[in-house]
């Protein structure tokens, strides 16, 4: 069994409203000097096998096709 962790963060350009909400409250709540707020997401993974090649490549396969929209986002794979 493999485990692995994907992050997926929107690309350098793309406007991200949800960042700058975040970045907004934090300065509401005291936190000075915050900026440029980014959000993303992270999947943690469990895979049925010990070939961390194959893993590896239906882990990008998975980005390609669902968890992540590469239009707009990168993904980085991580394995454990």
């Amino acid at each position: 069994m493999i485990k692995a962790r994907v992050t997926v963060t929107l690309k350098n350009g793309v406007l991200d409203p949800q960042g700058k909400a975040i970045e907004g409250a934090l300065g509401s709540l005291g936190f000075d000097g915050v900026h440029q707020v980014r959000q993303g997401k992270v999947f943690d993974l469990e895979l049925d096998t010990s070939d961390r090649a194959k893993a590896e490549e239906e882990l990008k396969a998975m980005c390609e096709k669902l968890l992540a929209n590469t239009v707009i986002e990168n993904y980085s794979i991580s394995l454990a």
